[in-house]
């Protein structure tokens, strides 16, 4: 099964305090590296939204087939100073599953011998 997640976040003020090339600096040193360890197993797309939502500044969809993989990049951001020092936070998590709906109709397909119901 491939799952989408959405994953929320809001940059604190002290990021943007900062630089472009002091925060340029700090995501290629510190996220860019997380995101490229799970590449081969997590998809990342980067999103803004502070134009459009007060809930939070940005968001990153991502895409797997390993949960565990995605538990471990988010484990592994949490670990980063650019988290770990209050830069960002974690908002809201949405989790789906790709045309579940089918895998699960295939499946009842399987119990029921073929047949459906």
């Amino acid at each position: 099964m491939t799952y989408g997640i959405v994953l929320t976040y809001t940059v604190a003020p002290r990021w943007l305090a900062l630089s472009r090339d002091e925060r340029n600096a700090m995501r290629a040193a510190h996220l860019e590296p997380v995101f490229a360890a799970f590449a081969d197993r997590v998809r990342a797309r980067f999103f803004d939204a502070e134009a459009f939502s007060g809930r939070c500044s940005d968001f990153v969809v991502l895409e797997t087939e390993d949960l565990g993989a995605y538990y471990f990049l988010v484990e592994a951001l949490r670990d980063t100073p650019v988290i770990a020092e209050g830069y960002l936070t974690f908002g809201e998590i949405f989790v789906g599953v790709e045309d579940g709906f089918e895998a699960y109709e295939a499946y009842e397909r399987t119990l029921a011998g073929g047949t459906g119901r």
